[in-house]
């Protein structure tokens, strides 16, 4: 049995990336995973190859985590048809970047706020209010080491995990003690979206870092299913850099 065992996972933006990596890790761990995304047939997919791969139960959730509206019923779902909701990890995101603050549009801030932090607010809050109900819970938001050392390009992404990090210090608070809250901040990881990054590019991010390399998407997946699972029943309202050492450097 592993550590998960019983417990019904929520991943959003779980069919790519780090969400994909986090996904196959709380199953591989014992988690029912409910794999969400706002693509149809990307969530059947990977929900199929979950199952096949683990023999663990995965569900697709289609869910554009924007929509506000969506957001209750879709949680109420994953309630009604699993008779619980254990583990949320809020990593759904969008990075946009910009040549200058001029050229960020009303409509790519409201955007990037909206899928970045007004979503998982609400997410937290349907979800936690259920998991406050059993008296058990963990909600994990997926953060960035940008909200704490952002660059001019990625200023609008930067902020909106800035208070993805607020949030879940005030929602540790909120649902204490039952339900837990804590935010991961990835830096430079080698996923599908490393892999369009040139060589030269790689080299001026790991050069400075104290790690020498790219982050492997299990390393943080395996945070995630500790923070997941009881043996981090004291850890909560925490920050997490998983940055190869990114801010322990001047």
């Amino acid at each position: 049995m592993g550590p998960l065992e019983g417990r019904v996972a929520l991943v959003t933006g779980a069919t790519r990336g780090l969400g994909r990596s986090i996904a196959d890790a709380l199953a591989e761990a014992g988690a029912t995973v409910i794999v969400s995304s706002r693509k149809a047939d990307a969530c059947e997919r990977v929900a199929a190859e979950i199952t096949a791969a683990t023999g663990v139960k995965a569900h697709p959730l289609p869910l554009h985590v924007g929509d506000w509206d969506a957001i209750q019923p879709a949680v109420d779902e994953v309630v009604e048809r699993n008779g619980r909701i254990d583990v949320l990890v809020n990593n759904a995101g969008i990075a946009p970047l910009a040549p200058s603050a001029m050229g960020v549009t009303e409509a790519l801030f409201d955007k990037t706020i909206d899928v970045n932090l007004k979503g998982p607010f609400r997410l937290m809050a349907v979800a936690g209010a259920h998991m406050l109900r059993a008296r058990r819970g963990s909600i994990i938001n997926v953060s960035s080491i940008g909200a704490e050392r952002p660059s001019p390009p990625e200023a609008t992404y930067a902020a909106s995990k800035n208070g993805l990090n607020a949030l879940t210090r005030a929602f540790a608070q909120e649902y204490a003690p039952h339900v837990r809250v804590n935010c991961v901040m990835p830096g430079a990881f080698a996923t599908d979206m490393a892999s369009e990054w040139d060589d030269e590019f790689v080299g001026l991010v790991t050069n400075r870092l104290p790690a020498g390399r790219l982050g492997d998407p299990r390393e943080l997946a395996g945070l995630v299913v500790h923070l997941a699972s009881d043996v981090a029943g004291y850890t909560t309202g925490a920050l997490i850099p998983v940055d190869g050492g990114r801010t322990a450097v001047y």
